[in-house]
């Protein structure tokens, strides 16, 4: 049995389709990301996972539970870091988490014990007995993480876990997360639109754009979409009539080309342009990441798309929240 099974899962709003008949599935102990650009659809399913949104049409199960016909059964395999703090910023990092235990039935020493350990864990226990608006972006997400875990959860969601936060912070907490995954075989779904954390984190990752699924494997398998190796050329004028094998245009100008050996491919771009009369201006390689994935698949970059976000559902307390 999976962790998470979607089958052709969809949510419209209107006429507008969110998300468009997605299918995947999630081992169990495994993180898997959701890789994309802002809008692409990665709130809006990881709301329909954790029960907040109803989907249209297809279903899916968290821990063997229907989202549909067991909600509550969700709501108690399942842990959450949304992507905006819903901490109690007047209440201090203990009474935060006393209160989302008191929610899920524990109490007593238990509860003392459990708050403790997960402060001690995030490395905030010094500080528990501090007002959380106090806190800096980091140590409140480090809370929200502590607090998503207080119950020891199947699955843990992490919708854009590291979005705001600095590059230290964000090595910070994904060291966390990779301790969670580590020491509880914790399976996590993650979302994300950073491609270095997808890349460092996921044992799988699906890229997802416009509500679609547009590819999805291990890193590896997701580079080999592109090649071993990118040419960079950024030519003073390119006629379209000129045309260079493998090439996709890009930002600026600059071409980008798809080869196996970069060291043997340059001297013969060199040829053809002096073949063809061709000023080149600059030239550079790289092995493929993500963002080069995503260009393949999609024509744009990873980056630089603008919020479109169709739903912000943001509850206080998931053991108070159903559809």
């Amino acid at each position: 049995m999976y962790a998470i099974e979607v089958v052709n899962l969809e949510k419209k709003f209107g006429k507008d389709v969110a998300v468009k008949e997605i299918s995947f599935n999630v081992k169990k102990g495994e993180i898997f990301a959701f890789l994309g650009p802002n809008g692409a659809g990665k709130s809006t399913t990881i709301n329909m996972l954790t029960t907040l949104l109803r989907p249209s049409s297809g279903f899916a199960k968290i821990s063997g539970y229907n989202v549909l016909k067991e909600p509550k059964k969700v709501r108690k395999a399942i842990g959450i870091v949304f992507q905006d703090s819903t901490l109690d910023n007047q209440l201090t990092a203990y009474e935060n988490l006393y209160i989302h235990g008191k929610i899920y039935g524990y109490g007593g020493e238990l509860l003392k014990n459990r708050i403790n350990e997960l402060l001690d864990f995030v490395e905030l226990l010094e500080v528990k007995d501090k007002v959380v608006k106090n806190f800096s972006g980091g140590m409140i997400r480090r809370l929200e993480i502590a607090r998503s875990l207080i119950h020891e959860p199947d699955i843990l969601f992490l919708d854009e876990p590291t979005i705001g936060l600095d590059p230290q912070t964000r090595a910070h907490i994904w060291d966390y997360i990779q301790k969670m995954k580590d020491k509880k075989n914790m399976t996590i779904f993650l979302t994300t639109h950073y491609m270095e954390e997808a890349e460092l984190l996921s044992n799988r990752i699906a890229i997802i754009d416009h509500g679609k699924i547009i590819a999805e494997g291990t890193v590896n398998e997701l580079k080999k979409i592109v090649g071993n190796d990118l040419v960079y050329v950024k030519f003073e004028k390119i006629p379209k009539e000129v045309i260079y094998k493998n090439y996709s245009l890009i930002d600026d100008g600059i071409v980008s080309i798809c080869t196996e050996n970069a060291d043997l491919e340059i001297p013969k771009i060199f040829e053809f342009a002096m073949k063809n009369n061709l000023k080149i201006l600059e030239i550079s390689y790289k092995k493929p990441n993500l963002n080069d994935v995503f260009i393949k698949l999609t024509g744009r970059e990873i980056r630089g798309e603008k919020e479109n976000s169709k739903v912000n559902i943001r509850p206080m307390m998931m053991g108070r929240r159903g559809f």
